[in-house]
């Protein structure tokens, strides 16, 4: 099989895609600026800079690797909330999202030489009304400050969600159901490696 490369080094990607059934690829990561121009919705904000770290990873591949490469953002009401800066920052967004639905979108770009594909997917994400006592006792366990948003719903802040609408897996950071899709047309069936 060709080799797949995961541009990412995110432990949550790296096992969404091994339960993909991909359990053989490199991880390489580059350096990206995550910058973007303004007046884009949020979808086109996580395409734009998940291609940004597709052209960046591709100048650390061969031609014939295949590269995988992601963007996922948190938005409430358009506002873009990326991952906190300390604890003081954490509690201020965990406090707008309680009780409020906000966004999770992620951008997926998959290449292969000069093919690349690039799409969006997006969930919608309900919390429930929290107290400040409990975002506090959440936030001590140090949970939230890698993450966008400032929770990982695959954790400690899945206590916080009272439901979503849409693709579980793009709020953990890889929307494997489109990812597949988009891996089927660069000839990589995930089903049949699983069921080898």
């Amino acid at each position: 099989m060709e080799r797949i490369v995961l541009a990412s080094g995110s432990p949550r990607r790296q096992e969404l895609l091994g339960r993909m059934g991909i359990t053989e690829f490199d991880i390489r990561v580059p350096e990206v600026e995550e910058r973007y121009p303004e007046n884009l919705s949020p979808e086109e904000i996580v395409q734009f800079i998940s291609r940004e770290k597709s052209d960046a990873a591709a100048l650390l591949c061969r031609e014939d690797e295949l590269i995988i490469t992601a963007d996922t953002m948190v938005f409430l009401r358009e506002k873009r909330l990326g991952k906190p800066r300390d604890e003081a920052e954490a509690l201020e967004m965990l406090t707008m999202l309680s009780g409020e639905r906000h966004t999770v979108c992620t951008g997926v770009t998959v290449r292969r030489g000069s093919k690349i594909s690039t799409r969006a997917q997006k969930t919608d994400v309900y919390f429930r009304p929290a107290t400040e006592k409990e975002l506090r006792a959440y936030i001590r366990t140090g949970e939230p400050m890698d993450k966008a948003g400032a929770y990982g719903i695959q954790g400690l802040g899945g206590l916080l969600v009272e439901g979503i609408r849409g693709d579980y897996s793009n709020v953990v950071g890889l929307p494997v159901c489109r990812l597949g899709q988009m891996l089927k047309d660069f000839g990589v069936d995930c089903l049949a490696l699983a069921g080898r």
